[in-house]
C-alpha cells in the first residue's frame, strides 16, 4: 500500500533511506531503535463484517492516512495487508524521527550552580523512539485511531480496563464446558443429518420423475429438428428453382470454366469508366492499339480527367501472371499512370502556393 523510493527495494532499504534523507545532525547510535512496528486491526467479528461489506479498501485507505498523519508521511515507510490469516490486518513500519525539543530536557529541572550549555535548534530532525512511544502519546494513539474507525463501528478498547489472563486451571474448567456444549451440538447435529438423508432420498425420486419429463422433451426436440430440416431443404430447392439465383449459379459456372472472360470483364469495365467507346474497346480486345495525338482519361479513383500526349492503348498480360490483363498507355500501367499523373497535380499546387507574394501590410507613419 506504500510505495518505496525509486531503487529501493525492500523495507530494510527503505529504513535506511529514510534514515539518510531525514537531514539527520547527529550521530546514529548502534542500538538506537530505528524502527518501530505497529499492527491495526479490529475484532474478528468486526472485520469480517467490513470485508463482507466491501469496505475493507476503505479501512485500508483510511489506516494509512491515519499512519501519515499521525507519525509523517515521510516516516510511513512500509504497509502491508495480511489476509492469510483469520481476521485481516496491517502490518506498517515507523522511522520514529521527529523534531521539537526533546522530551526529557522538558522534565529537566534547572540546578542552581550547573553549567549551562548552549541549546541545540529544537528543529533539527533526529531519530528518537522514546518521543513516539511515550505513554501519554500510546493513549492519544488509541483514542484517535478509535474516532477515525468510527465510521466502521469499530470501538475502542475500554480504556484503564482490569481485565486480566485467566490461570491454567481456571483455563482448563472452561475448556471442559466448551467440550461437553460441543457433544451435545454433536448430537443435535447427528439428527439434523439423518432429517436430511431423508429429504435426499425425496430428492431422488423428484429426480427420476424429472428424467422421464427430459427424456420426453429430448424425444420432442428431435422430432422438431427433423422438421426444420426438411424445411431447409424445401428452401434450399426453392432457392434454386428461383430466376436470379439460376442466373448467378450460371454465371459463377461460366467464370470457373472461362477464368480469363472474368479478367476481360473487368478490363472492359475499366475502358467504360476511364472514356472509351464501344467501338474502342471491341477494338482493343481484337489486340488492336489504339493511338492519338491527345486524349483526356478520367480517373475513377481521383474523380478528375487527366490528358496524355501521344497516346498508344493496348490490353497486354502482366508480366508475372499471364492470367491476369491490364490496360497499357505508352507501355504503362494507365493504373499506375493515373497516380503518377495526380501526385504531379498535387506538386503544382503546392509550387504556386509557395509562388504567391505576401500581401503588404504597408508602412504606418
Amino acid at each position: 500500500m506504500i510505495g518505496f523510493p525509486q531503487s529501493v527495494k525492500n523495507r530494510t532499504e527503505a529504513i535506511q533511506h529514510r534514515i539518510e534523507n531525514a537531514g539527520i545532525a547527529r550521530k546514529i547510535g548502534k542500538n538506537q531503535v530505528r524502527a518501530i512496528g505497529v499492527m491495526l486491526s479490529g475484532s474478528p467479528d468486526d472485520m469480517k463484517r467490513i470485508e463482507e461489506a466491501g469496505h475493507l479498501n476503505d479501512w485500508c485507505a483510511n489506516s494509512v492516512d491515519w499512519l501519515q498523519k499521525t507519525f509523517g508521511a515521510e516516516n510511513l515507510v512500509s504497509a502491508v495487508l495480511h489476509r492469510d490469516e483469520t481476521t485481516p490486518h496491517i502490518h506498517a513500519t515507523i522511522v520514529p524521527i521527529v523534531t521539537g525539543e526533546r522530551r526529557k530536557a522538558k522534565e529537566e529541572k534547572p540546578i542552581e550552580g550547573k553549567k549551562k550549555y548552549r541549546k541545540k535548534n529544537p528543529n533539527t530532525a533526529r531519530l528518537c523512539a522514546d518521543d513516539v512511544m511515550a505513554r501519554d502519546k500510546l493513549k492519544g494513539y488509541q483514542d484517535s485511531y478509535a474516532r477515525r474507525m468510527q465510521t466502521y463501528g469499530l470501538q475502542r478498547g475500554i480504556e484503564g480496563s482490569e481485565a486480566r489472563h485467566i490461570n491454567t486451571g481456571q483455563y482448563y474448567r472452561e475448556l471442559y464446558v466448551k467440550n461437553e456444549n460441543l457433544k451435545e451440538e454433536i448430537e443435535d447435529l447427528q439428527e439434523q443429518k439423518e432429517a436430511t438423508k431423508e429429504e435426499v432420498r425425496h430428492v431422488y425420486d423428484l429426480k427420476d420423475e424429472a428424467r422421464d419429463k427430459f427424456l420426453a422433451m429430448d424425444e420432442y426436440v428431435r422430432r422438431k429438428d427433423n422438421e426444420l430440416s426438411i424445411i431447409e431443404a424445401k428452401l434450399q430447392k426453392a432457392k434454386q428453382d428461383y430466376e436470379p439465383y439460376k442466373a448467378q449459379e450460371e454465371l459463377n459456372l461460366i467464370h470457373e470454366l472461362f477464368p480469363m472472360m472474368k479478367e476481360q470483364l473487368r478490363i472492359a469495365d475499366l475502358c467504360r469508366k476511364i472514356g472509351l467507346a464501344i467501338e474502342s474497346i471491341k477494338a482493343l480486345f481484337e489486340d488492336k492499339s489504339l493511338t492519338a495525338r491527345s486524349f483526356s482519361f478520367f480517373s475513377p479513383e481521383h474523380n478528375q480527367k487527366f490528358t496524355a500526349e501521344d497516346v498508344r492503348l493496348k490490353i497486354e498480360k502482366e508480366p508475372d501472371n499471364p492470367n491476369k490483363l491490364r490496360l497499357n498507355l505508352n507501355g504503362m500501367n494507365i493504373l499506375e499512370w493515373f497516380k503518377q499523373k495526380y501526385k504531379e497535380f498535387q506538386q503544382r499546387i503546392v509550387d504556386n502556393t509557395r509562388q504567391v507574394p505576401p500581401k503588404s501590410k504597408g508602412v504606418r507613419l
